[in-house]
Formats: structure tokens, sequence, C-alpha cells
């Protein structure tokens, strides 16, 4: 089968890592870019608007315009109500991004030239201001200026005064931009450079940890290919010395492997266990119909209805046991437990019922009368002269007590019983003592049903089994 490129869990966990990273590096690139640039550019506004008011300080001082220390190295213009230029910086040879191109002082008969439309909407404080007075707010511009040939964008503070005999001015004062460029274009380029390098590092290091991260995983699948090659569910797969969720997955698995394994080993000796007890009376029935071919004189016809009986019996209970083992659900139906516990003891020589009132289960009436036969059959065999059934309500349980005089089940037997093909008696023969199946059945049915089946002394001195299932 071809693989898909992002078909294993390691690319896809690395694409996905890179591409989470990615977005985050693009995310604070960008807001460190911003931050950069928008802090360096207020910075020149600041230094553009501490130049524009030293300007606008000596103009309220009444100094000449011819006398203004104007900085060579940084564009100023002032520019009187009309829109004309009356003072410039002497080495500015171009400007664009004020309040006028101009960049000589023009005549009063010159032509104002229309600067930008930003420049005629001053702040309502800064349009009536007192003689000698400058104004607080300074508005900002962006633009470009040519000093000595060498042309560079600026960063423009525009600072209103008002100048006795002079009337209402505007000085423009311009700062560098070239550093706010020249920091972010540093920092673009080292993201730009930096950014892939960092991606080829956390895709390398994502993939190298994912790929010891999952390699017991791999272990673990690589043990189960080869469990199920060759059938043996004796193996088990490794389990790594860590506390993640992998060891806890290996442990797990390992669990299912041991459940699996007792389940075929069960299913193994429940199928030898039959083909065992269904050896004898198919053997002893032929044996009796191949003399009886011989001599007819001779045949058992008792004994064969006996036998065929018993075969018909243990057919019923392996078929039983089958259904169980596939997952058979009891019916959902109201069961009289009181009335079913009668029934079965009815005609049964020796037996007690001890029933107050009508007491209902939830579940299949057929199942649960195979238990208490079971359960009685089991008494009448090893009680020596009474067994009594009693049905009664505890709590939210229905519990039918089945209890006889015998000797009783060894305390180290009491769940070894409830095995299938188990006697606890060796000397007691077949015929009498059945395929040891009764109990098994009624263990499995009364789990089958949300409940439990038990064994312990009797009063009597005998054994007590105790049903309990829910009440409906």
């Amino acid at each position: 089968m071809r693989r898909r490129l992002f078909g294993s869990v390691r690319s896809r966990a690395t694409l996905g890592a890179t591409l989470v990273v990615a977005v985050a590096l693009l995310a604070a690139g960008a807001a460190v870019l911003l931050s950069l640039r928008s802090n360096l550019v207020g910075e020149a506004g600041t230094q553009a608007e501490r130049t524009a008011r030293e300007v606008a300080a000596d103009l309220a001082a009444g100094r000449a315009y011819d006398q203004l220390s104007l900085d060579d190295d940084q564009p100023v213009q002032v520019v009187d109500a009309d829109g004309r230029l009356v003072a410039a910086s002497e080495k500015l040879e171009r400007i664009s991004g004020t309040g006028t191109d101009a960049v000589r002082p023009q005549t009063p008969g010159g032509s104002p030239v229309a600067g930008d439309d930003d420049d005629d909407d001053d702040d309502s404080d800064d349009q009536s201001l007192e003689p000698g007075e400058i104004g607080r707010h300074a508005k900002f511009h962006d633009g470009s200026a040519t000093i000595e040939g060498e042309t560079a964008d600026y960063r423009f503070a525009e600072v209103h005064v008002e100048v006795p005999g002079k009337g209402a001015l505007t000085v423009y004062a311009g700062a560098p931009l070239s550093a706010e460029q020249s920091a972010v274009n540093t920092a673009l380029t080292v993201m730009l450079i930096g950014f892939p390098l960092l991606l080829g590092v956390v895709a390398g290091v994502t993939w190298l940890v994912t790929r010891r991260a999952l390699r017991p995983v791999e272990g673990i699948r690589g043990e189960m290919a080869a469990i199920t090659a060759s059938e043996d569910l004796a193996r088990r797969v490794p389990v790594p010395d860590t506390h993640d969720e992998v060891a806890r997955l290996a442990r797990t698995t390992n669990e299912t492997l041991a459940a699996l394994e007792t389940s075929v080993e069960r299913q193994r000796r429940f199928v030898a266990d039959a083909s065992h007890e269904l050896r004898s009376p198919i053997a002893s029935l032929r044996t009796q119909l191949e003399v009886a071919a011989a001599h007819p004189e001779l045949l058992d016809l008792d004994g064969a209805v006996a036998d065929t009986v018993r075969l018909q019996h243990l057919a019923a209970d392996l078929l039983l046991l089958a259904r169980l083992d596939a997952g058979e659900g009891p019916a959902d139906t109201r069961v009289d437990l009181a009335a079913l516990a009668r029934e079965e003891a009815a005609g049964r020589a020796g037996v007690t019922v001890e029933v107050p009132g009508a007491v209902e289960v939830a579940g299949s009436r057929g199942q649960l009368g195979r238990v208490l036969a079971n359960l009685l059959d089991n008494a009448q065999r090893h009680a020596r002269s009474a067994v009594t059934v009693a049905v009664r309500r505890d709590g939210d349980r229905a519990v039918a007590e089945v209890a006889d005089d015998g000797e009783g089940v060894p305390e180290a037997d009491r769940e070894r019983i409830f095995e299938r093909f188990v006697r606890l008696d060796a000397a007691r023969s077949r015929d009498d003592g059945g395929a040891g199946l009764g109990l098994a059945i009624a263990r499995d049915v009364a789990v089958r049903h949300g409940g439990t089946l038990t064994v312990r002394d009797a009063p009597a001195g005998g054994a007590l089994f105790a049903l309990r299932l829910p009440l409906a």
C-alpha cells in the first residue's frame, strides 16, 4: 500500500507544530515591526516638535527672520497667514509634505503655494492665540526633503505661533526617519533569515521527539503483528519504563492479551471437556445398539433411553453455555421470582418453600427457571433429607436462597465449583453426579442478569446458595 505524504502521526505532528510556530512567529514579527516603527516615528515626531517650538519661541520673542537659529541639517519652514514662506533652512533644496513646497522666502507680492488639506484644519485653541503665544498642540505630517543633494524621508511637526507685528505664523520642522527605516529594515531582514531557520529547527526537533515518543508504539505494533502471525497468546508487548500514555497503552494491551489468552484457553478446555463428556454416553448408546442388533433379546431399552436423555440434557447445557459465551442477553421482561421458585420446587420430594409474597425481577423467565432448577438439583443431590427454598427482598435486590442439610462445600472450593466440568466428589459416578455444568450455567446466567451467585454454610450445616438479582 502506497504511503501518503502525511500518513504518519510523526509527519502530521511535525507539520502541525511547524504551522503553529510559523503563525505565532508571523504574528509576533508583525507586532514587533509595528511597535518598533511606531516608537521610532513617535521619537522622530517628538524631535521635530522640539525643533519647531524652539523656532516658534524665537519668533515669539521678536527675533527677525534672518536671525533665526535654523539647523542646516534639518528642514525648517516658517509660513505666514497667507501661506507665503518667510523663512527656511539655508541648505534646503526641496521639500514636500508641509504647508508649502517653496524653499526660499517669498516677497509679499509672491503667490502663496497651496499646501496639504490638513494645514487648514488647525485646532480651535490655536486659531485665537494671544500675541507672543505658541499653540499647545502640534500636528504631524510625513514628507520628504532634499538637503545638500541628499533626499530623505522626514516626520514634520506643525506648530502655530502669534507674533506681534507679524500676525499668525506656522512653523514646520522635520526630523529624519532614516533611523526608523534602518531599524525596521534590519529587523525585517533578521526575521526573514531567522524565522525559516527557527522553523527548520522546530520541525527537526518535533520530528525527532515524536519519533522517540512513538518508538514504543511501533514496538507494540510490531509485537502485536508477531503475536497475530504466530497465534501465541502467551507473548506480551514490551512496556516502556515510563509513566505516560504509551506505557498505559502497553499495560492495557497486555491485560487484553491475558484476558484473550484466558478466554481462548477456557474455550479449548470447554471443547475438550465437552468432547470427553459426550464420548461416554455416545459410546454406551452405541454399544447397547450394537449388542441389540446382534442379540435383540439382550436389548437394555431403559439404559438406552437413559443414555439418550443424558445426551440430550448435556447437549442442551452445552448449547446454552455457547449462547451465553456469545453474549446473548436476557429478555427484558418482568418475572415473579417467588412464583418461579414455587413452580420449580413443585413435585420435588423433601423441598420446603418459604415465599412471603411476589418478588419481581427483570430478565428471562426460562433462564432464571434454569438457575433455580440447577440449584435445586444440586441441593437434592447432596442433601441428607431436607432442602429449603426462600425468596425475599433485601433493599433493591431480590434474594433467592437454596439450602440443604448435606456436608456443605469446603471454603477452598467455593469458587471452583462454579467452573465448568468440575466435580468435587471424584468417587461419585458420572450418572449420579452429572457433567459438572449446572452450577457454571447458574453463575453465568446470574451474571448476565446483573446479579451474583455465591455459596456459604447453611444454618443446618450444609450449603446455602444465594442468588441476588436487581429488583424490577
